[in-house]
């Protein structure tokens, strides 16, 4: 694409955003928004305060106008003529004017009294989240923009100055007005009458406050309480205020809060914005997820749905995004440190220092992006790679569509660095808006078409804020052909003589007589940034972000406070190792005789696919309301009129000469699956008990009519035929299961339905890996119980199996818990049948812990013993039944001498730890000995290798190597070699067979599929 056609591009999304604005100014103004088919101003409904889609986001303070005041100001900087930009810079000049003339300048004084209002005084219930992201965070931009902290080309504030008869310096804007801070003051009024949401607990604010009165509708905040008693009202009333907020919501507020503080110097807003971004991340689930909505009054979610979009996607975003904000800054003195109202909103914890790092923020994004990345991500085996909607807890698939709200992410992959999973994504959107000319709000990956019936698209910004943001990362010229259909599709479905309507129906073109403040203060805006890649914010070398309003927001130096160089290393010394920098990738070269690496992807078309492209009709001209406008006006070419709805290329405004003449796209990758049905016992049935959540999985207490739905996608080596996938059990009976979900199952349930040569479901014994169970003396605690988080699959909720440990010994957040342990053993009732003999109930003074060990490999490994296995706890978590070994003697590395002969007659466990010597030498020292049941049955090596936390995970784990046949000390060939595993865990676990009065062994099963192992079911 050349300049001249950049420049025209340009042009016309100018002239789309003063076609909007100009009839806001002239139907609407000074209410909130436009309705743009009856040219008529959009207003709160007051009939009914419950239509929070309209009533949450107006507030009846002329919100577009405040929305749109950073657009005006970024159009202030066109390369045009100095005739368009002073036009432009009079508009944003204008509409600050207009603004305070409504509300006031901000100050005590009588010009704080506005035409509408003193400041935002006005009897609006609001939501927090909406009216901070665009009516603070629009009034924060277009102040920075004022005082020439953020760039206008030609305009120099400073050259402006002027001394007012205090000695107060101002900025002299014209005969009549002067600008001397309004727009911040003006946010500062807005800001602080948002305050009292914050009174809660938990420290997640409120989602709605009135501007006026605060908050007398959640009767639970301390704010509602009498204030002669201190007590809220016993019985709540019956219309109760909803006090669920979401991730987003609460999460999303660092950016514009922490502006107001450094810029006012009020550290109330900073301090709370973080304290409710941390309150949200520290709730996460055990996989680092969040939910979408909380409450928060309990700070419990409310739902186990997450995903990208709706309700959590800008938490994301603020996580990166606040790291760039506050990167070479420190925290502002706590708000209780000086002269600052925190009454009722200082009732939740403090922050830590680590908190105001801002490499806490980047270490928040890695880890909720790994999360996202493990759980949330379809890979190519889908066809196309796209995200998916999940389970809070476990992971688990629950829904397949994808919402526009989403579209945001592939722009944030590519601000992190990430950028080409950014484009991956980014080309199914496009392919999307391709297909239907905008993105429909939800649309469904598995089925092809639109989720629900939600088809409608209000003017949102996301897709077009992506790609601008990897246009920016890679300069492909395919973006721009990206944003030139979005442009030609807008303004072929979008146009109305008074502005531009959403559309009720992306697929028959039905419009909505509303123009969301978000298109023209995010929509036009990154459109137009698209196409002046030379404009000063592009090129500004400071650490400024976009809000996810769209409004560009920085510090300024000098309301930036130092960050000391001793802050960093109070952050835990993990902390410091994860937070690491990264940097961005360079561009891709493009392929040779072609401009664009995009559209010479070998995978371009696999998300054509997916989106059905190569199913549509296409359709050469198309009428459109627009061209009752286009015969004399400029902006309006033969494109916008004729726009086709789709092609397989895509987008459709690509020229061919982008396509490689021979290119060829890369066969579709797909992933074997199909089912194991198990057959139905004679007259079983298939009941509710069959199925339990425990732990980390699904135990399995009957097969007799299961389902199994398998898929090949586990990275592994098996059979030793080198590496491969492994098969993963991802449904049972049509419920899905999560990424790291484990299937749990006993012996005997298997084969009393199963073939043991059935190609499809084989046992097989672990070779390698096994468990060590040990009775150590102590006291044995209450048996203790938590409600599980999950709601159980079918049937009661099960009990969740205790952690059993020892006190001021064990680490609690070791990874050593074994399969046995993490599954709730059921198998009281089912290992029993298999056992040689029925085990007595253990002793009530011992406390169990489960050790997962290592067998060893090489010519002088010797097979474990083989004895009766130990048994696992039961449902309750306690353990059960006698270990079969009871005489363990401790020694050290036992390098330097030979044992008393005594010592391997009388001990059926030795103890060694680590080092020193080969463990060959170590069984060496060994004396020979008659096999006898109370003689010597396994050594025991303890691993010191990776510290006492670490070293106990079983990944850490190497298999010793006997790379000679065992000999005794003599140099004579034992005859009964010695058996010897290894298990981790250093001093602690040591420490533990010290005080072990009994040991017991338990092996391991898994099973294959045709060969292949099933990486997720496991047999106890």
């Amino acid at each position: 694409m050349n300049d001249a056609e950049i420049r025209s591009l340009r042009q016309e999304t100018e002239s789309l955003f003063y076609h909007g604005f100009g009839n806001y100014m002239q139907h609407a103004f000074p209410e909130d928004e436009l309705r743009p088919l009856s040219c008529k101003p959009l207003t709160r409904d007051q009939n009914n305060p419950a239509h929070i889609e309209l009533n949450d986001p107006l507030g009846n303070y002329s919100l577009t106008l405040i929305d749109s005041l950073s657009t005006l100001a970024i159009l202030a900087s066109s390369p045009e003529s100095g005739s368009k930009r002073e036009r432009a810079l009079g508009h944003f000049q204008d509409g600050v004017v207009a603004l305070v003339e409504q509300y006031g300048d901000g100050t005590e004084t009588v010009l704080g009294k506005g035409i509408r209002a003193r400041g935002f005084d006005v009897d609006s219930k609001v939501q927090v989240f909406e009216t901070v992201i665009r009516g603070v965070g629009g009034l924060l931009s277009a102040h920075l923009f004022a005082i020439g902290e953020l760039p206008i080309t030609g305009y120099e504030p400073r050259q402006m100055a002027v001394e007012d008869i205090s000695g107060k310096e101002t900025i002299k804007w014209s005969k009549n007005f002067k600008y001397d801070g309004q727009l911040l003051r003006l946010a500062h009024d807005l800001g602080r009458r948002l305050l009292p949401a914050f009174s809660t607990t938990t420290g997640l604010p409120y989602p709605r406050v009135n501007l006026r009165a605060g908050i007398p509708f959640y009767r639970n905040s301390p704010l509602s309480c009498e204030s002669e008693h201190g007590q809220c009202p016993a019985i709540p009333p019956t219309n109760r205020e909803l006090t669920e907020t979401c991730s987003a919501g609460a999460g999303s507020l660092v950016l514009e809060f922490t502006v107001l503080s450094r810029l006012t110097g009020d550290p109330r807003f900073e301090y709370l914005a973080k304290r409710a971004f941390w309150s949200v991340w520290e709730r996460r689930s055990n996989i680092g997820l969040i939910g979408a909505g909380i409450d928060a009054e309990t700070g419990v979610w409310a739902s186990s749905f997450t995903g990208l979009g709706a309700g959590i996607d800008s938490f994301f975003e603020y996580a990166l995004k606040s790291y760039i904000l506050l990167s070479g800054t420190s925290a502002l003195e706590h708000p209780l440190h000086g002269d600052y109202n925190m009454s009722g909103i200082d009732l939740a914890p403090p922050l830590r220092v680590e908190h105001h790092d801002p490499r806490s923020f980047l270490q928040v994004w890695e880890e909720a992006y790994a999360g996202i990345k493990h759980h949330l991500y379809r890979g190519e085996m889908y066809m196309h790679p796209h995200y998916i909607q999940a389970d809070l807890y476990t992971g688990a698939a629950r829904a397949y569509w994808m919402d526009s709200l989403s579209a945001f992410f592939p722009g944030l992959l590519a601000l992190s660095g990430d950028v080409d999973d950014a484009v991956e994504i980014h080309l199914l959107f496009t392919a999307l808006w391709t297909r239907y000319s905008a993105l429909p709000e939800r649309w469904s990956a598995v089925t092809g078409s639109i989720e629900g019936g939600l088809g409608w698209w209000g003017g949102r910004p996301e897709f077009i804020e992506s790609t601008y943001h990897i246009y920016r990362a890679t300069k492909d010229p395919w973006y721009l052909h990206v944003g030139e259909m979005t442009l030609r599709d807008i303004k072929r479905r979008c146009w109305t003589k008074c502005g531009w309507s959403g559309m009720q129906d992306v697929r028959t073109g039905e419009r909505n007589d509303r123009m969301e403040s978000f298109f023209l203060g995010e929509t036009a805006k990154y459109l137009h940034l698209l196409f002046d890649p030379d404009h000063p914010l592009n090129n500004l070398d400071a650490p400024f972000v976009f809000t996810t309003e769209g409004h560009p927001l920085l510090i300024p130096r000098s309301a930036r406070t130092e960050q000391s160089p001793h802050r960093w290393k109070t952050m835990p010394e993990q902390a410091r190792a994860q937070a690491k920098v990264g940097t961005c990738p360079v561009s891709l070269p493009p392929v040779p005789f072609s401009i664009s690496v995009t559209a010479t992807r070998r995978d371009l078309f696999h998300a054509a696919n997916l989106a059905r492209l190569h199913l549509m009709p296409t359709m050469e001209n198309l009428d459109s309301p627009i061209i009752e406008y286009s015969h004399d006006h400029p902006s309006i070419t033969l494109s916008d009129i004729r726009s086709p709805s789709n092609y397989t290329y895509f987008p459709w405004t690509i020229p061919l000469e982008l396509i490689p003449f021979d290119g060829t796209s890369s066969v579709i990758t797909t992933r074997p699956t199909y089912d194991i049905t198990f057959p139905a016992l004679p007259n079983s049935v298939l009941t509710p008990g069959m199925l339990q959540r425990v732990g980390n999985g699904i135990l399995i207490n009957g097969v007799g009519g299961l389902r199994l739905g398998m898929i090949q996608d586990v990275p592994g080596s098996y059979g030793g035929s080198g590496d491969g996938d492994l098969y993963r059990v991802q449904a049972i009976n049509n419920i899905p299961l999560g990424k790291d979900e484990k299937i749990f199952m006993a012996p005997d349930i298997v084969s009393s339905v199963v073939n043991p040569q059935d190609p499809n479901f084989t046992r097989v014994r672990d070779s390698t890996m096994l468990d060590i169970i040990v009775d150590v003396a102590g006291a044995a605690p209450e048996p203790d119980r938590r409600p599980d988080s999950i709601d159980e699959l079918d049937g009661p909720d099960p009990d969740v199996m205790r952690e059993v440990v020892l006190a001021g010994v064990l680490d609690t957040s070791s990874e050593a818990a074994s399969h046995v342990k993490m599954a709730l053993s059921f198998l009281a009732n089912h290992v029993g049948s298999i056992l040689h003999e029925q085990p007595a109930e253990p002793d009530p003074k011992y406390l169990r812990e489960y050790l997962p060990a290592i067998t060893p490999t090489g010519v002088g490994a010797a097979p474990v013993p083989d004895v009766v296995e130990a048994s696992g706890p039961d449902i309750s978590g306690a353990p059960q039944g006698y270990l079969l070994w009871s005489s363990i003697y401790v020694t050290d590395e036992n390098c330097n001498r030979k044992l008393p002969g005594s010592i391997p007659r009388q001990y059926q466990i030795i103890v060694i730890k680590r080092g020193g010597c080969s463990f060959v030498e170590k069984l060496e020292n060994i004396p020979s000995f008659a096999p006898s049941r109370a003689s010597l049955q396994l050594v025991v090596v303890v691993s010191f290798d990776e510290g006492d936390d670490k070293s106990r995970a079983e990944n850490l784990l190497i298999r010793p190597l006997l790379d000679s046949v065992q000999v005794t000390s003599s140099g004579l060939p034992r005859h009964n070699p010695v058996s010897l595993v290894m298990v981790g865990g250093g001093q602690r676990v040591y420490d533990i067979f010290r005080h072990a009065v009994g040991v017991g062994l338990k092996r391991r099963y898994y099973v294959h599929a045709q060969g292949v192992p099933i990486s997720n079911l496991i047999i106890v």
